[in-house]
């Protein structure tokens, strides 16, 4: 069976890692990688119509209301989500958790983002994304990755473009950016996804978005 006709995301996902190390990471096997995985991109998406027409309804909404260079960065949300429609696995549409954590995803585009509540906006859409998924069971690795590159996209616009304060960015940058890249560089290097750490106690991005929010919506 062809990595375009898997049905389970994170075997595809394995598969197509393992291209990588594999062919030594060679121009060929970078080649290869980054061809089966738009051809399945493409392939998933096309078989999952509803679902590519709502997150295109909804990233055209974003578009009407993104100011300046916001309109860039609905344009590559737009591109993430559609080219990982596969991760809905056997769901054919996006829950409103999705369109929850697309929504926040996408705030530092709108004027809304810029606003004094930004911070407590996003904490209370994340909390309501994740009841939702729970409550209504639509959870999926879409949804899980949406959410983790939402807040780390979110917290580190907001950080970066309004944190006075360097110890706080510092602080920001360790906990929403480094988990993302080190997952990343190690699902490259082993071949095969790696799962994010969820710690049980200690939740530092958590606690970064709580001290981030409440500096934002203070600050004069």
């Amino acid at each position: 069976m062809s990595v375009s006709d898997l049905t389970d995301s994170r075997a595809a996902t394995d598969a197509l890692l393992g291209i990588l190390p594999q062919g030594r990471w060679s121009p060929q096997a970078v080649a290869r990688f980054l061809t089966l995985a738009a051809d399945r991109s493409v392939r998933q998406a096309v078989r999952r119509p509803r679902a590519l027409t709502e997150i295109t309804a909804l990233h055209l909404g974003f578009l009407t209301l993104a100011h300046g260079r916001g309109r860039g960065w609905v344009a590559a949300s737009w591109t993430l989500g559609a080219l990982h429609l596969g991760m809905l696995e056997d769901r054919v549409r996006l829950s409103p958790a999705d369109v929850l954590t697309l929504i926040r995803g996408n705030l530092p585009a709108l004027a809304a983002g810029s606003g004094r509540w930004a911070g407590v906006v996003a904490i209370a859409s994340d909390l309501a994304d994740g009841h939702l998924a729970r409550r209504q069971g639509t959870a999926s690795p879409f949804g899980d990755y949406a959410d983790s590159f939402a807040d780390a996209a979110f917290w580190t616009w907001l950080v970066l473009r309004h944190e006075p304060s360097r110890a706080v960015r510092a602080a920001a940058i360790t906990a929403w950016v480094i988990p993302v890249a080190a997952v990343t560089a190690a699902s490259l290097t082993r071949g095969e996804m790696t799962d994010r750490p969820r710690p049980a106690l200690l939740r530092p991005a958590a606690t970064m978005q709580a001290i981030v929010a409440v500096r934002h919506l203070l600050r004069p």
